[in-house]
């Protein structure tokens, strides 16, 4: 399974951030627009992920939540369309929570940058580096922090469906 560091933290202002990836030459990838629907598990997480515009993915993934950066395994297959799928695993599993949001990537040194819009959370940016054979994950995650100037008490160890959890636990 691929293996990736991560790390997740609210900010301000993403047209900032955009800025600071351009001029430390991250390359613009693409603009998305996603819904996941994260399904019902006892271990793990399960995500039907649409993308507009685009084929659907399904995903699974395993990490500790507890801890700010974070090794996640994952496994990613593309789905042509979602509907029937979701109707499905719907019925099967249960729904946990939905996420929306518009995110903006980019790559920087092999590592993935989302700035992320997320309905009824707010702005975040996060990093996904990508485990490979010089083991430098940890110096390149370092690196992005200090780049972006990622503040200990912005980041979040939580995951957008926690938090979309506990936000409409308030309501």
């Amino acid at each position: 399974m691929p293996v990736n560091l991560e790390l997740k933290a609210s900010h301000p202002s993403l047209s900032q951030a955009e800025e600071c990836a351009r001029a430390h030459g991250a390359d613009f990838l693409e603009d998305l627009r996603q819904t996941d629907t994260y399904f019902l598990l006892p271990r793990g997480r399960l995500k039907l992920r649409e993308i507009e515009g685009k084929p659907s993915e399904l995903i699974y993934y395993d990490r500790p939540e507890s801890t700010p950066e974070r090794w996640s395994t994952y496994i990613r297959q593309r789905m042509p369309s979602g509907s029937g799928l979701k109707t499905l695993l719907t019925a099967a599993l249960g729904v946990r929570t939905v996420v929306k949001k518009e995110r903006r990537v980019f790559l920087y040194k092999g590592a993935r940058i989302h700035l992320d819009r997320v309905e009824g959370l707010g702005t975040f940016l996060e990093f996904e580096v990508p485990a490979g054979k010089d083991r430098g994950e940890e110096s390149l995650m370092r690196q992005l922090r200090a780049l972006f100037g990622i503040e200990e008490r912005a980041i979040v160890a939580l995951s957008y469906a926690d938090m979309s959890e506990q936000t409409a636990g308030r309501e």
